[in-house]
């Protein structure tokens, strides 16, 4: 019973000794890679690049085979297969703009909330845990997270690393940074620096909004114009004696040059339509 005791004692010594006096090593806040990004963007942080490759893999093999057996023309597959095997960055980009068009709706309001706790006296990790019940339901599942590794670490500047990773936002960043320098070196201003912020959220969002609304019609008309070709040609697979025309040298030939030229008009186009995107710098 006393060598338990003893042992207890030494890991607990040990263990007391370890958090003052063995050095942290920083976590990174970046993972390399545009997949990686892009998944984080989109929610799915947790979802491993090779396991995103893999689907994309999957999905291009699955689609090439149906194809192939029911035409029965390779090159037709081939191309198919390989619009297949994009169609999951398609959904993910898809999910990833919405999760970002939603943030950036609901991020004055969560900066209001967080200004009136400020006023009221809450500390920084308090009103930033409350988020997490109170704030936007968007938001709240990455701020409850945040409250839970404040509760289990006790370490502010680790916290927010991790909320900027769940959350993957621009504005996400700059809200974390300056909530971070107002930690470090007190911030005496911070509730008119939220104040001010939110009221910048709110006329960005609604600008954008007018000017999105504005720009659907072309991006919906690109979408239709790189679509259509392709759904023809769908269709014409179920008619053996014309597509087998595109198994030729010559069919194979038109096929890759009709792809690239969708593919080059359609990243033109959106391009010359595309509104400035936000970038994350503070990371």
């Amino acid at each position: 019973m006393g060598a338990l005791v003893g042992l207890a004692l030494g890991v607990g010594l040990m263990l007391v000794w370890s958090a003052f006096f063995v050095p942290i090593r920083p976590r990174s806040t970046r993972r390399d890679g545009r997949t990686a990004e892009l998944l984080a963007r989109a929610g799915l942080g947790e979802v491993s690049i090779t396991g995103f490759l893999l689907l994309c893999g999957v999905a291009a093999v699955v689609t090439a085979f149906a194809v192939q057996v029911v035409s029965g023309t390779p090159p037709v597959a081939l191309a198919f297969g390989l619009i297949g095997g994009y169609l999951p960055v398609a959904v993910v980009s898809g999910r990833a703009r919405r999760r970002q068009r939603e943030f950036a709706e609901v991020w004055p309001e969560a900066v209001d909330n967080l200004a009136s706790a400020v006023r009221a006296g809450m500390s920084l990790p308090d009103a930033l845990g409350g988020l997490g019940v109170r704030g936007p339901a968007p938001l709240r599942a990455a701020f409850d997270a945040f409250a839970l590794d404040y509760q289990v670490t006790g370490r502010f500047g680790e916290s927010l690393d991790r909320l900027k990773e769940r959350l993957a936002d621009p504005v996400g960043d700059r809200v974390v940074e300056g909530l971070r320098v107002a930690r470090e070196v007190g911030g005496g201003d911070l509730g008119r620096l939220l104040r001010n912020l939110s009221g910048y959220l709110r006329e960005d969002v609604r600008t954008r909004g007018e000017l999105e609304s504005r720009q659907a019609w072309t991006v919906n008309g690109a979408r239709l114009a790189v679509a259509a070709p392709w759904l023809v040609l769908l269709f014409m697979s179920f008619q053996t004696e014309v597509i087998r025309r595109y198994a030729s040298p010559a069919g194979a030939l038109v096929l890759a040059v009709g792809g690239g030229l969708c593919l080059v008009a359609y990243r033109l186009m959106m391009r010359i339509g595309r509104l400035p995107v936000e970038r994350r710098i503070l990371r």
